[in-house]
């Protein structure tokens, strides 16, 4: 019922994240969010972020952010951890993930996506064919709107932990 949202992966955070082993396993290009996968919300790019990105690139790994936020928010980050980006993306709608990887210039099987919500993030590159990754949130401070969907978020990742046991 809910497979649509469900991630490939799950990880305690973006910094967790084995990129070598993805590397090694063929993947070339990661699609990021920002906020609250990366830094807190509105916070921006600190040495975690700035180190994860130099470390892709030392790899020869592409990235790229995509972020429903506009220019003022992404671009300023995106120059701090230099990477490729999209800002106002209209996650979860398939076409800026598409974009991000003809940017990186990787297609879906040398893809990953790395985010921390289930019905933008998750379900968007899932419908794009990108192997998604969900991280938890690094902070618990959200807008309305977003802890909103974190109710409905728990209800999935319940069916999704179950159904991952069996």
């Amino acid at each position: 019922m809910f497979q649509a949202f469900y991630p490939d992966d799950t990880a305690d955070s973006a910094y967790a994240i084995d990129f070598q082993r993805l590397y090694d396993q063929g993947i070339r290009g990661v699609i990021f969010d920002i906020d609250n996968t990366l830094v807190p919300h509105g916070a921006p790019a600190d040495r975690r972020a700035i180190e994860l990105f130099s470390r892709l690139r030392q790899m020869g790994m592409q990235s790229c952010l995509i972020s429903n936020n506009q220019l003022p928010r992404v671009k300023p980050f995106a120059d701090a951890v230099g990477t490729l980006f999209l800002e106002n993306a209209h996650k979860p709608s398939v076409k800026n993930y598409c974009k991000a990887m003809e940017l990186m210039k990787t297609e879906t099987t040398s893809t990953v996506f790395v985010g921390d919500q289930l019905f933008t993030d998750v379900y968007g590159a899932r419908r794009a064919g990108i192997f998604a990754i969900l991280v938890k949130p690094i902070h618990p401070k959200e807008e309305i709107q977003i802890v909103l969907k974190r109710r409905l978020e728990r209800i999935v990742l319940y069916f999704y932990e179950r159904k991952r046991r069996q």
